[in-house]
């Protein structure tokens, strides 16, 4: 699923970033040499780090 549109971030990238480290979107974001753009998805990748930290 794609979870950014501006950047075509998928929800794997979003989960993989989570596990590595990445806390925040901005960091997930960072981690994949990108930026959010116009923060249509911030909540979205937020939830899913969210799940995935409490999936660890």
């Amino acid at each position: 699923m794609v979870v950014c549109v501006c950047n075509a971030i998928r929800e794997c990238q979003v989960r993989e970033a989570a596990r590595s480290g990445a806390a925040t979107p901005c960091q997930a974001y960072r981690c994949l040499g990108r930026s959010p753009k116009c923060g249509q998805c911030v909540q979205f990748a937020r939830a899913i780090i969210e799940d995935e930290r409490a999936a660890a």
